[in-house]
């Protein structure tokens, strides 16, 4: 032990010379300059980090060759607006079809890249509105997931308006390593991407094929497009189409899936590698079901006699649980009789998917508001549904 001088020792505090706590001093002053060095790495790991998030973008524009936009058919005929009909038939539709048609649920946006930050800049129309079973993020949200695992959601702001863009990174400093990224764009409101927000030194390349060349398309009602998940993910289409790798049409029209004959022209004009009808209650009766159901099927199998189609009766209502409904059993019985009268008539590619198997009474808490399905009951109606698209299509569920 070296000897301290009796000046040092009383400056150090210690009167009487106690080597222990001469020892304890020098484990102080250790620790004290080992936390020094902590401190100055960890300040110029700030540093750094500072100048990274400094470090401007790379903004790709809408349009680009860079990305991939899927599940909105009649993009490039509609000179990039993120509609899921075609804007030169708008006239066509009935106003509250068209408008609806005007938020793009079911689109996104997909490529790769191992840009260590993902940002997004977008436009909406305005502030989310204040709906009893759909949120903000519900409404006006923009999913990213890499890799299939979800990473965050861009929303419009209280003072969204027109001509106003506003910014949202999903990620930053995270390794430069390649990975799949997928936007899914809003299911309630309209919106523009303005652009996607990379690095500028990162690569982007085409994101992977599908496990079918051609989508799935859905007709339907709220249900469809996508009510009351909480995000864009959640709709049972977006969960379905990760579990199978699948691309995907959403044309459901929240209280206005009711079968008429223009939008059965719009759903047989794209090339599906299967149809699901996914509608029903949106009329006011079985009898105005009538009048729709089998015209409907009809000019979809004219159009494409070997695609498979699926039909999906409605699903469990919460009031069933203590009062019978016959509107809706009529219309799933309708739906039944429709189906086996073309399969009796020798239709090999047509199959009825029974909503109650998707999302039944033991399943009541699968729902929001006793009628649209909340996250696990889209999860529900997607696992339900896989097993029935994976087997028309000849595919593998990637569980």
């Amino acid at each position: 032990m070296p000897r301290y001088s009796t000046v040092n020792r009383e400056r150090a505090g210690f009167q009487n010379g106690n080597p222990c706590q001469i020892e304890i001093l020098g484990i102080i002053l250790t620790v004290m300059s080992a936390k020094s060095l902590v401190f100055l790495i960890l300040t110029g790991v700030q540093m750094c980090s500072a100048v990274t998030e400094d470090a401007p973008l790379h903004w790709i524009p809408l349009p680009s060759p860079q990305v991939q936009i899927n599940g909105l058919p009649w993009y490039s005929q509609n000179g990039g607006e993120l509609f899921r009909l075609p804007a030169k038939l708008k006239d066509t539709y009935r106003k509250a079809v068209w408008e609806l048609a005007k938020s793009p649920s079911g689109g996104r946006i997909r490529f790769r890249t191992n840009s260590p930050v993902v940002a997004i800049r977008l436009e909406y129309p305005g502030p989310p509105e204040m709906e009893p079973n759909m949120h903000a993020y519900g409404q006006t949200g923009v999913d990213l997931y890499a890799d299939g695992v979800f990473r965050g959601t861009a929303i419009a702001g209280l003072d969204a308006k027109p001509g106003k863009s506003s910014e949202h990174t999903y990620f930053k400093d995270q390794p430069r390593i390649d990975c799949k990224i997928t936007l899914y764009l809003p299911l309630y409101t309209p919106a523009k991407v303005l652009g996607i927000g990379l690095d500028a030194d990162a690569h982007v390349q085409p994101a992977r094929p599908f496990a079918a060349s051609n989508p799935v398309v859905f007709y339907g009602t709220s249900i469809t497009q996508g009510g009351s998940a909480s995000r864009p993910g959640m709709s049972y289409q977006a969960i379905l189409g990760r579990v199978l790798n699948l691309d995907f049409v959403n044309l459901g029209f929240s209280g206005n899936g009711v079968g008429e004959p223009e939008l059965a022209r719009a759903v047989a004009s794209i090339n599906a590698s299967c149809f699901v009808l996914d509608f029903a209650q949106n009329n006011p009766s079985v009898e105005s079901l009538t009048q729709a159901y089998g015209p409907f099927l009809e000019v979809i199998r004219d159009a494409h006699p070997e695609t498979p189609i699926l039909v999906i009766t409605p699903i469990y209502t919460a009031h069933e649980s203590w009062s019978r409904d016959a509107r809706v059993e009529g219309m799933r019985e309708l739906i039944r009789q429709v189906a086996a009268r073309r399969i009796a008539t020798g239709d090999r590619h047509l199959g009825i998917v029974e909503g109650t198997d998707l999302l039944g009474p033991s399943r009541g808490d699968g729902l929001v508001d006793g009628t649209h399905p909340n996250d696990p009951g889209f999860q529900w109606m997607a696992e339900g549904l896989a097993d029935r698209v994976a087997k028309v299509l000849g595919l593998k569920a990637e569980r």
